[in-house]
């Protein structure tokens, strides 16, 4: 997830544990051939990047009204943090590198 399309935290979800709601004012779009989109047409927010290989959503944070409450579960391209948002706790922590590594073991191609 580039940190540079929303600046914020993500909260990643698994596909069929959530319900998206308003689903006329969303516009979704493959940004790469690995991953996709999606922001509100009506007021342009981010919403959320999907990453086709595992089809795992990351949310913006900021959509939840108690995004604290979803807790840490596991950090992804931790190393690619900017200095600012360093995350605290001993939570799991996955590398760019360690992501698309599991991407490829699942037979997925970056080209």
């Amino acid at each position: 997830m580039c940190r540079r399309w929303g600046g914020s935290f993500y909260a990643g979800l698994a596909g069929e544990k959530f319900e998206i709601g308003g689903k006329e004012s969303i516009t979704a779009y493959k940004s790469s051939n690995w991953g996709e989109r999606a922001f509100c047409q009506t007021c342009g927010s981010t919403l959320w990047f999907r990453f086709l290989p595992t089809d795992h959503r990351s949310f913006s944070a900021g959509l939840f009204d108690d995004a604290a409450a979803l807790g840490i579960k596991k950090e992804i391209f931790a190393d690619e943090a900017a200095d600012w948002c360093r995350l605290r706790g001993d939570h799991p922590r996955q590398t760019g590198e360690e992501v698309m590594a599991e991407a490829r073991e699942a037979g997925f191609t970056f080209d």
